[in-house]
């Protein structure tokens, strides 16, 4: 609350990142095909593409820690408020798209977002069809969604918890799902709102999204994207967000992409790639993929890590070690300018990264109990890999 208080209109200083006119991850627009929401890794192992065991471990996989089950149920609970009826008559607002525009970003802040953007809802980023998670099995459900604008709302992870965690243990899940949760819950008031301005809008949060994330993030001047797949990263934040979006008519102006110099950085870093559990991401070159130039990712040993875990809840093992994600302090944001600005600073920065022994759990700031639900029965028992509550201090 304090961080808040003592915040600018944007809780980061955005205005200092540099502006540009396309995003720095090229796009050949023409060439980018609308994907179905079954193509998503978790999806598809829903739907059995990668085995019947994934596709048994994917309905537990979040369920099986009590936090993240309880956080995620209450992103369930949610679902049916993300859309709803429009005011009859429209609200007498500034006919100043920039003014609404600060006004849509200060009512995100107050409800506590970290970060917020906008961009025009491009087609090539809306799911062609639905896929029902529960029953795979079902008619996939084309998808419609003409709204003009986006308003992305990031939500951190929380540093501090990521300080103790190694990336792929127990409370790696609830991490997720609270920022999954926390912006969906913003996302659906402001959608709330809008519409009782006299504006069509519609809130999208895991796992109800109708678009694809990353591109309206990038679009909306949030970030760059990175080796870690689909992955965009924060100038501040660096990976460790959960997004939600809100698409509408309300006529905005949108932001512009930013370039904080990632593409060189990620182009040498290559930490992530390294240190991914499952080797699923990539330490080569960039590839065009459907449109898009980008650092490969193999969804299938991702997926499989994330879900098939059994010595934790999840994975985030890319988001703790990137070097990208570190606390607001004054010496962060002073080697994060001197990353922004210089190439040679970059590379005495992933230099540093590792001498400093950043990336490594420090347990000492460990909060979380480590427990399973082993049989989705509800009963808890202390994980077979843990001995004890908290031994590791």
């Amino acid at each position: 609350m304090a961080g808040y208080l003592k915040r600018d209109w944007e809780p980061f200083p955005m205005d200092t990142i540099k502006r540009v006119d396309k995003p720095t991850t090229r796009i050949d627009e023409d060439k980018v095909k609308r994907v179905s929401e079954r193509e998503t890794g978790f999806c598809k192992a829903a739907a059995g593409d990668y085995g019947p065991k994934l596709q048994k471990e994917v309905r537990r996989f979040v369920e099986k820690h009590p936090l993240s089950a309880a956080t995620a149920a209450i992103r369930y609970a949610m679902k049916p408020l993300v859309d709803g009826l429009v005011a009859i008559q429209k609200a007498p607002l500034p006919d100043d798209p920039a003014l609404l525009s600060r006004h849509i970003k200060e009512t995100a802040y107050f409800l506590r977002a970290d970060a917020v953007g906008i961009c025009e809802l491009p087609q090539y980023a809306v799911y062609s069809h639905k896929f029902d998670f529960k029953n795979p099995d079902a008619p996939p459900v084309p998808i419609e969604l003409k709204h003009k604008y986006a308003i992305a709302i990031l939500v951190d992870q929380d540093y501090r918890t990521s300080q103790a965690y190694t990336g792929s243990d127990w409370i790696s899940n609830a991490m997720s799902m609270m920022s999954y949760a926390t912006s969906g819950f913003i996302a659906i008031i402001l959608a709330d709102y809008i519409r009782r301005l006299g504006y069509p809008a519609k809130a999208h949060y895991a796992p109800f999204y109708d678009i694809v994330v990353p591109p309206i993030i990038l679009l909306a001047g949030l970030g760059e994207m990175s080796r870690i797949g689909d992955t965009v990263v924060h100038p501040f934040l660096g990976p460790r967000f959960k997004a939600a979006v809100v698409t509408t008519d309300l006529p905005l102006l949108p932001d512009k992409p930013i370039d904080f110099g990632l593409q060189d950085f990620c182009s040498k870093c290559k930490k992530c790639a390294r240190e991914c559990p499952s080797g699923a991401i990539s330490d080569g070159k960039k590839e065009m993929y459907n449109g898009y130039e980008k650092w490969p990712l193999d969804k299938k040993k991702c997926t499989g890590m994330r879900v098939g875990n059994q010595r934790g809840s999840g994975c985030g093992t890319c988001i703790k070690v990137c070097p990208w994600s570190k606390p607001y302090t004054l010496f962060h944001r002073a080697v994060g300018w001197a990353m922004r600005h210089s190439a040679i600073a970059r590379r005495f920065a992933i230099w540093g990264d590792d001498l400093l022994g950043y990336g490594k759990p420090d347990y000492k700031n460990k909060w979380w109990f480590d427990l399973e639900d082993v049989n989705g029965n509800g009963v808890l028992e202390i994980p077979k890999n843990v001995k004890s509550e908290f031994e590791e201090r």
